[in-house]
């Protein structure tokens, strides 16, 4: 009885094991069945949207280009770029428009909100600058103490005194012909010129040049008699004048430092050319290069450009040595190919208060020689109808200053009255105002580009309908957060 109950279980057991691995087998083979009919419903699923996003794929082909990273059609960006050039256009036109002659009130009132900025942003540097200004100050008030107080520093303080004024008035006049501010002011036409043909009129008249000072050089006699005469030569005037020749040319090159200044400030940190109108020459003057068909002014500054980049130093010379008008254009190419400081302001300084100087000294010196003078006038008595009635004016001219150079030396000079000291007094009047006038202008166009470019900012801040997502990205978004939930 126990054999037959031993075997007994032994056959239950194995009865119950081939029972489980039967069910293993079947539960096996339906996950695989239902892994197969997940796949192949994936693959339905994944088919399908394909399907539905067939004529998308149509529209991506009629429209392959895109930029910022598929957001905006090559269309829109192009049309964004007109709109943008319109409005830069238009923004132009009104800021060349607002003139004094135009429009007065809004021109005066820009004026001087301009300055009012200008003041603030100096303010603001000046603060910066905390441990200069109180040097500034210590050293002020040393030296306001030491010119109250008597001893032999006097004598110093009386040169200093005499020569200060003649120093900043010519070194400004130059400053003020070349660094524009809308206009440059004419001052060799204005100041130094007449004041190189008075001095050579009267080195002929007294037959010397040891002028009394003062009046000289704010105004010119004769030496009291007697003194040695002597009949002057070129490079005796030429010395006489040298030192406000020198001076002036020395202002001039300073006034050609902002250009270069700018041009390399934009070329090391990048520039807006709406903040850099001056810049636009140049860089239309580069896109002409390989142009053909030129005027002779732009092959000029071609010219120019490519001689102060190729040769350097004797370029710069060569071009600040010669009377330019287009020389600011030199110093923005130095900017631009980054030339060294001291390289670009040595050779305007060298070529323009030395070289070029004693080539206008010469000029002007040689035109109003007194004998060249003389045949000058007797000349228009040439001209027919007229000739006798323009002689009139310019000998009544010439007697008049040569009284006024053998006057005494305490009297006052006696009024002119003449037709043509009153045309060039109203000349330089005239040349003054305008060059106020342009001064004013550009400050108020400043301003107008200053708040233009402060409201473009304020609106390019804000979201706009282009920074929205096109249907594309929310197309593909839709689709990869169906494959994730898959």
């Amino acid at each position: 009885m126990s054999q037959h109950s031993k075997k007994d279980k032994d056959t239950r057991q194995r009865k119950n094991v081939d029972n489980s691995h039967k069910q293993k087998t079947g539960n096996n083979n339906s996950t695989s069945s239902s892994s197969s009919a997940t796949s192949n419903s994936n693959s339905a699923k994944k088919e399908t949207p394909t399907k539905k996003h067939q004529p998308q794929q149509h529209q991506q082909q009629q429209h392959p280009k895109k930029v910022n990273n598929g957001n905006l059609p090559l269309s829109m960006k192009q049309t964004k770029n007109n709109n943008n050039k319109q409005l830069k256009e238009k923004l132009k036109a009104e800021r060349e428009a607002l003139v004094l002659w135009r429009h007065p009130i809004q021109t005066l009132s820009y004026c001087s909100l301009e300055i009012v900025e200008l003041v603030k942003t100096l303010g603001r540097k000046l603060i910066q600058r905390k441990i200069w200004i109180g040097v500034f100050v210590v050293l002020a008030s040393f030296i306001a103490i030491l010119y109250h107080i008597p001893g032999p520093h006097q004598v110093l303080f009386e040169f200093l005194k005499q020569n200060t004024w003649f120093v900043v008035y010519w070194t400004g006049l130059g400053i003020l012909s070349s660094v524009g501010l809308g206009t440059g002011l004419h001052t060799f036409l204005l100041y130094l010129g007449p004041h190189i043909a008075s001095v050579t009129l009267a080195a002929y008249e007294c037959n010397s040049l040891n002028f009394p000072k003062p009046p000289y050089p704010d105004d010119i006699i004769c030496p009291e008699e007697p003194y040695d005469k002597q009949v002057p030569n070129l490079w005796t005037i030429m010395s006489k004048v040298r030192l406000e020749a020198f001076l002036w040319g020395a202002g001039t090159a300073l006034g050609e430092l902002p250009p270069y200044f700018m041009a390399k400030a934009a070329r090391l940190s990048g520039y807006d050319p709406d903040d850099a109108e001056e810049l636009a020459e140049f860089e239309a003057l580069k896109a002409k290069r390989n142009q053909k068909d030129l005027s002779l002014m732009d092959r000029g500054k071609l010219f120019m450009e490519r001689v102060v980049e190729r040769i350097g130093f004797l370029g710069i010379l060569a071009c600040a040595s010669i009377p330019n008008p287009l020389f600011d254009l030199a110093g923005i190419t130095c900017g631009h190919f980054l030339v060294p400081f001291w390289t670009f302001f040595g050779a305007t300084l060298i070529g323009k208060a030395i070289v070029k100087m004693h080539i206008q000294k010469v000029f002007v010196i040689i035109a109003f020689n007194e004998v060249l003078i003389e045949r000058a006038v007797d000349t228009l008595s040439v001209i027919p109808v007229v000739g006798k009635k323009l002689q009139e004016p310019f000998k009544a001219f010439l007697n008049n200053q040569k009284m006024r150079l053998h006057r005494q030396r305490n009297s006052a000079p006696a009024e002119a009255g003449n037709l043509l000291s009153k045309i060039f007094e109203t000349f330089v009047i005239g040349m003054v105002c305008y060059f106020v006038v342009s001064i004013i202008n550009s400050l108020a166009q400043s301003y107008h580009k200053r708040l233009n470019k402060h409201r473009t900012n304020s609106n390019s801040t804000t979201p706009s309908s282009h920074n929205a997502p096109s249907p594309t990205t929310v197309v593909s978004k839709k689709t990869k957060k169906a494959a994730l939930r898959e």
